[in-house]
Parts: C-alpha cells; sequence; structure tokens
C-alpha cells in the first residue's frame, strides 16, 4: 500500500481544482467477479474519482431491494470475502482509484478483523466502511479500533443527534458519507431538502471532505448535491443498471455510458 493514501490525495487534488468526487458503489462479484473489475476499470475512464466496492452479505439490512439482489447474486455466483480482496489486486494491476470496501462486520470477522484489515491494506484498498459498526463499539475494542493504514469512513445520518455527531467527526478519516435519506439505501425521484443545512453543520465540526449518497440517480441530482459537498456517491442506480443489462461483453461500457453524464455533471467547476 502507498505509505500517502490514496483517499487523501484524491480529495487533496479535487480540493486545489475547486471539484467535487464522483464516488460509484458497486457490489464485487456482481454479476460475477471478473466483470466487476471490468466494470470498475470502465467507470474510472468515464470520470469516477472513487470506488466504494461492496462485499456482498447475505442479511444486508441497511440496503434496499437493489443492492439486497445484488448481493444475492453475487453470493450465488461464488462471491466471497477472499474473492473481493482478489478483486482489488486484480483493480491494481492498471489503476490506482482509491478504493473503499463497504462492508457489514460479520462477513469481515468472520474471516479475522485484523488478518482482513491486513489483507486489505496489502491487496491495495484504502479504506473501510463497516455499515454496522458504531464508533463507540470499535474505541471500547482495541481490535476493532485499529485500521491497519485503512481509513475509517464514518457514516452520518439525518437523525444523528448533535452530541453523537461529534463523536463521528472527531473519529472519521478520510470522508465522511452523509446518508441524505433515512431508510435503506435506493433511487430517489427527488433530493432531501435540508442537504445543505446538515452539510453546513459537519462541516463546522470537521475538516475531513464531506460526500453525500443515498438517492441520487442522475446528473441532475448529482449537480445539485455536487454545489453542497465535496463528494457525490452514486450506487443504487449504477446497480440497477448492472442487473437490467446482465452479464454480457457489453455491460463495462454500457455502465460507462450511464455513468459518464453523472460524473460530468459532479465536476463542473464551484462557482
Amino acid at each position: 500500500m502507498n505509505s500517502e493514501n490514496r483517499i487523501d490525495t484524491l480529495f487533496a487534488r479535487l480540493k486545489s481544482e475547486a471539484k467535487p468526487a464522483m464516488i460509484a458503489y458497486i457490489t464485487g462479484g456482481d454479476p460475477k467477479m471478473s466483470t466487476s473489475a471490468k466494470v470498475a476499470l470502465e467507470m474510472e475512464k468515464a470520470g469516477v474519482d472513487l470506488l466504494e466496492l461492496g462485499i456482498p452479505f447475505s442479511d444486508p439490512l441497511a440496503d434496499g431491494a437493489t443492492i439486497q439482489m445484488a448481493a444475492g447474486r453475487a453470493l450465488a455466483a461464488g462471491a466471497s470475502v477472499p474473492g473481493i480482496l482478489d478483486l482489488v489486486r486484480e483493480i491494481r494491476k492498471t489503476s490506482q482509484i482509491p478504493i473503499v470496501l463497504f462492508a457489514y462486520l460479520n462477513p469481515v470477522y468472520i474471516y479475522g478483523f485484523e488478518k482482513f484489515q491486513q489483507d486489505a491494506a496489502a491487496a491495495g484498498a484504502d479504506g473501510l466502511l463497516l455499515l454496522d459498526l458504531p464508533p463507540q463499539e470499535a474505541a471500547r475494542n482495541s481490535e476493532l479500533a485499529s485500521t491497519h493504514g485503512l481509513k475509517s469512513i464514518r457514516l452520518i445520518a439525518p437523525t444523528t443527534p448533535p452530541e453523537r455527531l461529534k463523536e463521528i467527526t472527531d473519529s472519521a478519516e478520510g470522508f465522511i458519507y452523509y446518508v441524505s435519506r433515512e431508510g435503506v439505501t435506493g433511487e430517489q425521484t427527488s433530493l432531501s431538502t435540508d442537504i445543505a443545512e446538515r452539510v453546513a453543520a459537519i462541516r463546522a465540526l470537521t475538516k475531513v471532505p464531506v460526500a453525500v449518497g443515498f438517492g441520487i440517480s442522475n446528473p441532475e441530482q448529482a449537480a445539485t448535491v455536487a454545489g453542497l459537498a465535496d463528494g457525490v456517491v452514486v450506487g443504487s442506480a449504477i446497480v440497477r443498471q448492472i442487473a437490467e443489462i446482465g452479464d454480457t461483453p457489453e455491460l463495462p461500457a454500457k455502465i460507462a455510458d450511464f455513468v459518464r453524464p453523472i460524473a460530468e455533471a459532479v465536476h463542473h467547476k464551484k462557482g
């Protein structure tokens, strides 16, 4: 792993260019492992700055139907935690795009938490977002608190109370993922009306970049959020495209075509 984390390098560069980051989520191994690598690399060519790579889990309670089904497809195709780490290694053969592993604690802990952190960092991952590990629980357990160089990406929700907000921002690294809506992941026809207010409240407590996700599915929505935050996360909309197109040779190029106008909307310079 590079001594300087790719996430920090990315956000520093984009800040100097007055641009937000285009962050894309896909479920690793959906529809199969070799295809995931090709999709990731084509998305980078289409303008994606940072990849969130989901580790499929059989009980993804924070996710809506689109990503739940993607996890099911990946698991049925043989995806596993070691397989996802191999996927990171495959991407690293030709790309230095920052990679955040997006996971639930259960499969990571079964793998062996410390071993996972070491192996993920060695494979070339840059950050880890554990959906169901509260920061205060990690702080109580030295095994869960250690990162082996991976940035600990934290989630903040609209319902996060002020006292917990400070606790989360104090331990955040890389970037903060602000979940702009309550509930599970999924595309939305409209954006939440208080994104600007919530992002401002987070920025008042930390210098860590703030990315906004949950429900962003088209260039218009992405452009709006790009004017308010340091990063825009698009997940379910991409995963739905993968499901609709299926495992065909054209899948990576078609996903790139879908992502490109969203990335262009995100990268339109602020001001």
